[in-house]
């Protein structure tokens, strides 16, 4: 079982490389770019939307979110596109994993949001 897991995670981590790549491909509309750039800014964020200390929901994002977002993005891009990213993907599995700052600053901004509303809501 743990070794099933392994392969999943694995899995996982080369398609989200290849929607890295995909997202650079001027044969992929625009409207699947942008769903592309949330989800690859939300996988290599640096920091969780939900933090994993929070019960059951700090895990949610890493495995209903993610899961589900990448799912969604591979469904959207062109077949042949796929294929080409994929190859590039598994090349950029070995260097290693990319970090999106862009990512972060959405997190981060979302919670500053969020913050700022539960303030509002607050005091009003």
């Amino acid at each position: 079982m743990l070794t099933t897991l392994k392969r999943h995670a694995h899995t996982l981590k080369r398609e989200a490389y290849t929607l890295y790549i995909a997202l650079r491909d001027p044969r992929v509309p625009w409207y699947t770019k942008v769903l592309l750039a949330l989800v690859v800014a939300h996988t290599f964020s640096p920091i969780d939307l939900i933090p994993d200390f929070i019960p059951v929901l700090g895990y949610l994002d890493d495995l209903i979110l993610t899961p589900l977002g990448i799912w969604l993005a591979l469904k959207l891009i062109p077949p042949e596109v796929i294929h080409a990213a994929r190859q590039q993907a598994t090349t950029l599995d070995e260097q290693g994993k990319p970090v999106s700052r862009i990512g972060a600053m959405m997190v981060i901004g979302i919670w500053l949001i969020g913050l700022i509303g539960l303030l509002w809501w607050w005091f009003s």
